[in-house]
């Protein structure tokens, strides 16, 4: 007799379907595992068979067989552990036989039997659910997999007696319920910060088109408390944004409890992270800190500090909103829709251009600092902002400045015109200006004539790359909106040209 289990591999973000084909046969005791499996597979027979006996359950003394269908394709992980169990409880006669037709399964086996969580279970009820079926997954990750499909058909026992229990009829689990994890602490205010106000306004225009920033200036500055408030004033994610974010968190294992999220991420990786860290890879080609970051902020503190190879890695993503993870045997892609935020000093010894500083190795030391990062990359940032050193007058000043409620709220105006506007031209919901096709762009940021002079003007005297030129627009747009203007005038499009003019000054250094 062979049992059948349905099962769920990974490719990415997308479940592909298993087949897990457990057969008892006469022959030498034993049980094999034979379908391409990795470590964690082979290792599952010895989680089976322990979890099995702990559950009053013997193993037959026969030869137990166990296929993991398609043969080609590779398993990684220790989610197999259960479907292998239940298929070889259903070959045994422990479970009626067809009970689990109508299921995906995955979890992980302790050796006393409870099924303990594992990654993925979100993009695998997905899956399960495009398929027609329903998803028995661990306990813990029920409240995970509840936001699949409110209708769906989820088990989610804590152990094998459980579920044993459960198809038999003398225990009935109940379907579990999607959950939001709660916020655990308040973000960080901009009222906090005194001074900067070109900054404050550099970081509300980022935060209402989804722009890329640079900050640029000496320490102390303010640039990471700068950056550590963004958050603050970005909008919640949107139903479609919050099941990709968490599905790409549910396969690194992020998800704590099976809680969601609706907070936008902010993944800040310290500069020596390497570019398999970055944008993902490995031997099992896992996502990085750029598709982690999907939706949400990349935050790059001491940027010339992160490698020339890793900061180059950033080019294909920033442009295509998608990381492409290639081996030798297979092809592996994770979204990577990131607004780049990024920090550095202007030189080495960090104080070039301050009032009474003189640096030792004059501008060399600016130029050699500055030249690690590529043109191509500083061509994808579109505001770019110097941040000086903060005046004791800002220091002692009374009062607050304005808060993130009062800023967030006018972000949030210019997201809803974009969303309006992006969506009558056939864009994905939630499309900002920073992701405006070229073509379009042109479009919808078309200038007024004065407009359109001072940017020619501009183009010809900076040297503006066709990318630049876009981005201009874009940047003009935002502006537009934050003002509610329809059309894009000749004062957005200088403010918005004042925002390259110190990355035209990184770029001759480079």
């Amino acid at each position: 007799m062979v049992a059948r289990v349905r099962t769920i591999a990974f490719h990415g973000i997308e479940a592909v379907p298993v087949d897990v084909q457990v057969m008892v046969a006469p022959g030498k005791m034993g049980m094999h595992i034979v379908g391409l499996g990795d470590k964690a597979v082979a290792e599952s027979r010895e989680r089976v068979q322990a979890a099995l006996h702990a559950s009053g359950l013997a193993m037959p003394a026969k030869k137990v067989t166990v296929n993991l269908a398609p043969a080609d394709l590779p398993k990684e992980g220790s989610h197999y552990d259960l479907p292998i169990a239940l298929g070889l409880m259903a070959a045994l006669g422990a479970i009626p036989g067809d009970a689990l037709a109508g299921y995906a399964v995955l979890g992980e086996l302790a050796l006393d039997g409870t099924i303990a969580p594992v990654a993925g279970v979100l993009p695998a009820a997905i899956g399960a659910n495009a398929l027609g079926k329903g998803l028995i997954c661990p306990h813990d990750c029920g409240p995970e997999a509840a936001w699949a499909d409110a209708e769906m058909d989820i088990v989610a026992p804590r152990s094998l007696i459980a579920m044993a229990n459960h198809f038999r009829g003398t225990q009935v689990l109940s379907r579990p319920k999607a959950a939001i994890r709660a916020a655990t602490a308040t973000l960080a205010d901009l009222a906090d910060i005194k001074g900067q106000e070109s900054a404050k306004r550099a970081l509300e225009v980022a935060a209402a088109g989804g722009h890329n920033l640079l900050m640029v200036g000496p320490p102390g500055s303010g640039k990471s408390m700068l950056a550590e408030r963004l958050p603050s004033i970005l909008p919640p994610l949107q139903p479609r944004e919050l099941l990709e974010v968490s599905m790409i968190a549910s396969i690194a294992g992020e998800l704590t409890d099976g809680r969601l999220s609706d907070r936008r991420p902010f993944r800040a990786p310290h500069h020596s992270a390497s570019m398999a860290a970055m944008v993902g890879g490995g031997l099992r080609a896992r996502p990085g800190e750029v598709s982690l970051a999907h939706n949400g902020v990349l935050f790059l503190d001491e940027l010339p500090e992160f490698t020339p190879q890793v900061l180059d890695s950033l080019r294909q993503p920033l442009e295509a909103g998608e990381c492409v993870i290639a081996r030798v045997n297979h092809r592996v892609s994770y979204p990577a829709n990131i607004q780049l935020v990024a920090a550095m000093n202007p030189c080495r010894c960090g104080m070039a251009g301050e009032p009474g500083h003189r640096c030792a190795r004059g501008e060399r030391c600016r130029a050699e600092y500055q030249a690690r990062i590529s043109g191509p990359l500083m061509d994808r940032i579109d505001l770019r902002v110097e941040v000086p050193a903060v005046s004791a007058a800002d220091l002692i000043r009374p009062g607050r400045s304005e808060t993130s409620e009062a800023v967030a709220a006018r972000v949030a105006r210019a997201r809803v015109l974009q969303a309006e506007r992006y969506r009558e031209a056939g864009l994905p919901a939630g499309a900002t200006n920073a992701r405006c096709p070229a073509a379009l762009i042109e479009e919808m940021a078309r200038p007024d004539a004065a407009g359109a002079a001072l940017l020619a003007d501009a183009s010809d005297r900076m040297g503006l790359s066709a990318r630049a030129y876009h981005r201009v627009l874009k940047v003009a747009r935002t502006l537009a909106d934050l003002d509610g203007a329809d059309a894009v005038g000749r004062i957005h499009l200088a403010e918005a040209i004042s925002y390259r003019v110190a990355g035209e000054r990184l770029a001759q250094a480079a």
